[in-house]
C-alpha cells in the first residue's frame, strides 16, 4: 500500500491528467521507483472521469489548495510537475503531492513519508484555473 494508511479516501482524476501522468511516472526520470509507484497506485485507484466532468473543487495538476498538514495552520499549497515545484508548488512525486491528487474540498488523507512518520492532509478549498 505504499505511503497510504488503510482507509483511503476515494479520488477523482480527469482523463488528461491520468494520461500526462502515467507517461510521467513511466518515464523514469525526475523521480524514484518508490515515487513512481505510489503516483501508479493512487492513479490505479482513482475514479478517472472525462475532464468536462470532472467537479470544480478536485484537486488535479496546477490546483491552488489551502490544506492544514497535522495540527499546522492552513497553507496555500499548489499542486506542480516536478520541473514546476518551487517556493509554492508541491511536486506530485512529493509524498504529499501524491496524497492531494484526486481529493476534493473537505477531504483527509493520511500517508507516511520517507522517513516513516505519519502525516494527516485536510483539504479546506480549492481552486482550479478555468
Amino acid at each position: 500500500m505504499g505511503l497510504f494508511g488503510s482507509i483511503l479516501p476515494s479520488i477523482i482524476v480527469g482523463e488528461a491528467d491520468r494520461h500526462d501522468l502515467l507517461v510521467l511516472a513511466m518515464g523514469g526520470t525526475g523521480h524514484t521507483a518508490d515515487a513512481a509507484d505510489d503516483l501508479l497506485y493512487e492513479l490505479g485507484r482513482a475514479r478517472v472521469v472525462d475532464d468536462r466532468l470532472l467537479p470544480s473543487d478536485v484537486i488535479r495538476m496546477e490546483s491552488t489548495i489551502v490544506a492544514s498538514i497535522g495540527s499546522g495552520k492552513p497553507q496555500v499549497l499548489r499542486l506542480a510537475y516536478p520541473q514546476d515545484d518551487g517556493k509554492d508548488g508541491i511536486s506530485i512525486f512529493s509524498p504529499i503531492g501524491t496524497a492531494l491528487l484526486g481529493l476534493r474540498s473537505g477531504q483527509s488523507m493520511h500517508w507516511t513519508d520517507r522517513d516513516g512518520a505519519t502525516h494527516e492532509v485536510k483539504v479546506l478549498s480549492v481552486s482550479n484555473r478555468t
